[in-house]
């Protein structure tokens, strides 16, 4: 039975590949890595898994033996040959030569309801780190009827993505995530699981869409606008950095709304809860 690395580097030489460095291409090669994504991925026979960027197909090979259907959307003309080659006889295998961030997910997946026995929805996917944090807003903001998302990132971004607020790593994505998802830490994969290796080290995740929202909010476009505020500034108060983004029409209008809320004046942004911006929130959606 032959390795990963050894199936890759057939691949590449028997369609003259290279990887794409502009699109972010860093080609898979750890059995450990790929079996840590399936088992976490818990992909069941009545699953329609959408896999992104799936390159030379290393990973849709194992999806394609779990679940009920495999969409793959690949915006490399060149890894869409191979993958049609590779994956011609699968009868529950689609493929989409598209950039996800312009792909509309809702219909694709009321398609596919529509056509078999899909009970749920999963996202598997080795991102491309340049547009990692896009294509995890989309799939988390346009309320697609999604189960799990499992991604192997790079690791600076998994550790904010899958923080939970007041931690260390807290910035303006980490609120934006926790709403929408339960998230956790799978792996951390060093840069010699692929080829070429890329500079950084990578981290597997695994965000649980929450089938409600964790709180209540008035406005949540005026949250996450607020949220966005704080972390421009994050090196001052979050009184200062919502006054210098206008957030508070005055220091004075400020500190009566933190105080009002109980919330400390000289806070800085990372050290509030979700529930302290949706108050926030509330209060200025009410003036």
């Amino acid at each position: 039975m032959s390795t990963i690395l050894e199936e890759t580097k057939f691949i590449m030489n028997k369609y003259h590949i290279k990887a794409n460095k502009s699109l972010g291409q860093n080609f898979l090669i750890s059995e450990e890595v790929v079996q840590a994504i399936i088992e976490n991925s818990e992909i069941q026979k009545h699953d329609l898994v959408i896999e992104i960027g799936p390159g030379l197909g290393t990973l849709t090979k194992r999806l394609l033996e779990k679940a009920g259907k495999v969409v793959c959307i690949e915006l490399d003309k060149k890894m869409v040959d191979i993958l049609k080659d590779r994956f011609l006889l699968y009868e529950n295998f689609e493929l989409l030569n598209e950039d996800i961030l312009k792909v509309d997910l809702k219909n694709l997946i009321e398609k596919q309801k529509e056509e078999g026995k899909i009970k749920q929805v999963k996202i598997v996917a080795n991102l491309p780190y340049y547009i990692t944090t896009p294509i995890i807003m989309k799939l988390l903001e346009e309320g697609l009827p999604l189960e799990s998302i499992t991604v192997m990132i790079q690791k600076e971004v998994a550790d904010r993505l899958i923080a939970i607020p007041g931690e260390k790593e807290t910035g303006a994505i980490t609120y934006s995530v926790y709403y929408y998802a339960k998230s956790q830490g799978i792996l951390e994969v060093p840069n010699h699981s692929f080829i070429p290796e890329p500079e950084v080290t990578s981290k597997v995740i695994k965000l649980n869409v929450r089938k409600e929202p964790l709180i209540q909010v008035a406005n949540k476009e005026v949250m996450f606008r607020i949220i966005k505020c704080a972390f421009m500034q994050r090196r001052k108060t979050l009184l200062n950095a919502f006054v210098n983004t206008k957030v508070f029409i005055s220091k004075e209008e400020g500190i009566a709304i933190l105080e009002k809320l109980g919330i400390g004046i000289n806070i800085r942004p990372e050290k509030l809860r979700l529930e302290d911006y949706a108050n926030i929130a509330n209060l200025i959606s009410k003036e």
